[in-house]
């Protein structure tokens, strides 16, 4: 299947713009049979994005247990929660033996909600500065942030650490609020030369169909392959969807700006019921 293509950031390797995200299927403990077949699936379609998280329960080992001798053929992310260095590095340490690797590809600070986390981060005993010893020692080649509560605490990231990638929520009902992500921090990721990857593209499905906002899948991902992102990443639970959001990326053609709009307006009136993609409000 030929999916689009670009590059990763100004500077990184070919990928997909479509992704095999952590979640999905891949999100559980003892379902080896479902997971290695969405696996399997999304790498016969083409797909060389792959993403999990330390979080995401038995994802990295599923990973880990499928790719194999394919491991260089994808671009591998994971995540990690920890916000000191210490915590961070055995986090990463676990993730590689998980994922069967010697070095990831893309290595996220993961979910960062409050401007709080940020201090902590920055400290000399924090998790960024894990992040860039992993990067010198040859443990990580790209280092990156993901958050889907707060636009301001996700943008301040970019702002205070040189990141060379950003994760962020991108569809039509995010895109209809007035602080979006894609345009309160997308620019200053792009200013600054980060990649960017879009997650929560179909909302968990409630953007699709009849019991939804009435979206389809072409539509949902039409949209966001047309904004300035490199890649996005889809959380599957079967081979089925794996292959129809394959067809769907293969088919794309570009959204303009009224296209986008008129699904925006399509579906606004599920921002506020769709607002758990950003999480619940930080206590």
């Amino acid at each position: 299947m030929n999916l689009p293509v670009t590059t990763f950031g100004r500077t990184g390797p070919a990928i997909t713009r479509l992704g095999l995200g952590g979640e999905g299927v891949l999100r559980t403990f003892g379902r080896e049979h479902e997971a290695s077949a969405v696996i399997e699936a999304a790498l016969d379609c083409g797909v060389t994005y792959c993403e999990s998280a330390r979080a995401y329960s038995g994802s990295e080992a599923y990973y880990g247990r499928v790719l194999g001798s394919r491991r260089e053929r994808v671009f591998l992310a994971t995540k990690v929660h920890e916000r000191t260095k210490r915590g961070a590095l055995a986090s990463l340490e676990t993730s590689l033996q998980a994922l069967r690797t010697d070095v990831l590809d893309l290595w996220q600070i993961h979910d960062v909600r409050e401007f709080a986390e940020l201090d902590a981060l920055e400290a000399p005993d924090g998790a960024y500065a894990a992040a860039v010893e992993a990067r010198e020692r040859g443990l990580v080649r790209f280092i990156g942030v993901t958050g889907h509560h707060d636009p301001a605490v996700l943008r301040a990231a970019l702002e205070r650490f040189p990141f060379d990638a950003v994760l962020l929520p991108l569809n039509p009902a995010e895109g209809a609020r007035p602080d979006a992500f894609e345009r309160t921090v997308v620019p200053a990721a792009r200013a600054r030369g980060m990649a960017v990857i879009g997650m929560k593209v179909l909302a968990r499905g409630l953007l699709l169909g009849p019991r939804g906002a009435g979206l389809d899948l072409t539509e949902a991902l039409g949209y966001a392959l047309s904004a300035d992102v490199d890649t996005l990443v889809i959380g599957c639970d079967d081979t089925a969807q794996v292959r129809a959001s394959a067809a769907a990326a293969a088919a794309f053609e570009p959204l303009g700006a009224e296209a986008r709009r008129g699904l925006e307006l399509r579906v606004g009136r599920y921002a506020e019921r769709l607002a758990y993609y950003r999480g619940p409000a930080p206590v």
